[in-house]
């Protein structure tokens, strides 16, 4: 598994420096901050604008550092670093987050998306197309042969993702849970976010089946059509948290991929220190739509997260104003 570089803290912050009409207070009673980006575009842009407007509308000392979402929310418990994770998943936290949140150790400080997020398991549309009676999981593990793995020709292809990512947990524990092995799928790391997503375009754009995780929203899920698969089960909370999501869990069963909350979690010390801008982190809830949007626009430009940051800022004024104080919202202004 990858592990989030805690100890180097690597930054990947925006370059902009603080306002020049910032206060030593409001600078000392922000302080430093760091945001975990995780490997996936939506969580990058999240983070990024997170540290131009805490840099440049509350003064505070922020830098962004790598992160998976197992690591990064373990690390801010035991470490209390980072101090942000701007897109927490529900469904994807370890078991050990939500005992943290109850002891106080990390707080839920607002909703990342308003909608929430989808997860599952994709397959191509023109699949269910061409074969009707596919309509859940268990349909499609029924046919391997519509989803032939490119580097074994002998095997299926069941891609559940990246190491390190709590998607691909679940993903790996749905694998075993409908018995994907026994009919001929071979359980495929797609090794990064671009690994991941090459693998759908290729897949797509050859007319060949593909089978495995996704989620939504995601700029990829804009230009293609892909279908969610139900997993022809009631969702049962009690065993999504004893196995579905548990990565050594020997006997999983199959169950329904809940709808997501997905949260802002900071920890304890950035809630008690922050002063306003823990407010803004309250306050900051994206539409779901905005999203899409500024993801597809990110891929059609090849756009990182901070051009997509800057993007948001500058064309989207009226969304992130009602996020910040007028103080702040001058602040950034002026950096822009």
């Amino acid at each position: 598994m990858k592990r989030m570089l805690t100890s180097t803290l690597i930054p990947l912050g925006l370059t902009f420096g603080l306002c020049g009409g910032s206060t030593a207070a409001n600078a000392a009673e922000c302080g430093t901050v760091t945001i975990a980006s995780m490997n996936w575009t939506s969580a990058e842009l999240l983070a990024n604008v997170d540290d131009f407007i805490l840099k440049n509308g509350y003064d505070c000392d922020s830098s962004i550092v790598l992160g998976d979402t197992v690591p990064t929310l373990t690390s801010m418990a035991e470490k209390g670093q980072p101090d942000i994770a701007p897109e927490a998943w529900y469904s994807l936290r370890p078991p050990i987050t939500q005992k943290n949140i109850d002891e106080g150790k990390l707080i839920v400080a607002g909703k990342a998306f308003e909608k929430g997020g989808i997860q599952g398991i994709y397959v191509p549309k023109f699949i269910v197309d061409e074969h009707p009676d596919i309509k859940t999981i268990a349909d499609a593990v029924k046919h391997p042969e519509l989803f032939p793995n490119p580097d074994d020709p002998a095997k299926a292809a069941w891609s559940s993702g990246p190491q390190g990512w709590g998607g691909t947990i679940v993903a790996s524990q749905y694998y075993k849970a409908y018995k994907a092995a026994d009919a001929g799928f071979a359980n495929v790391d797609t090794g990064s976010a671009a690994g991941h997503d090459g693998s759908i375009t290729h897949a797509y754009e050859a007319q060949r089946g593909w089978i495995g995780y996704y989620w939504e929203p995601t700029a990829l899920l804009g230009k293609y059509d892909m279908v969610r698969l139900s997993s022809g089960q009631s969702y049962d909370e009690a065993e999504w948290n004893r196995c579905n999501k548990v990565d050594n869990c020997a006997d999983p069963k199959p169950n329904e991929w809940p709808t997501d909350a997905v949260d802002t979690i900071v920890t304890k010390k950035f809630a008690e220190n922050s002063g306003d801008a823990l407010a803004y982190i309250k306050s900051r809830t994206w539409p779901n739509e905005l999203v899409n949007q500024m993801l597809a626009w990110m891929s059609d430009n090849q756009a990182t997260g901070e051009d997509g940051a800057k993007q948001f800022l500058k064309e989207n004024k009226s969304v992130w104003q009602k996020w910040v104080s007028a103080e702040a919202a001058a602040k950034i202004e002026a950096a822009l």
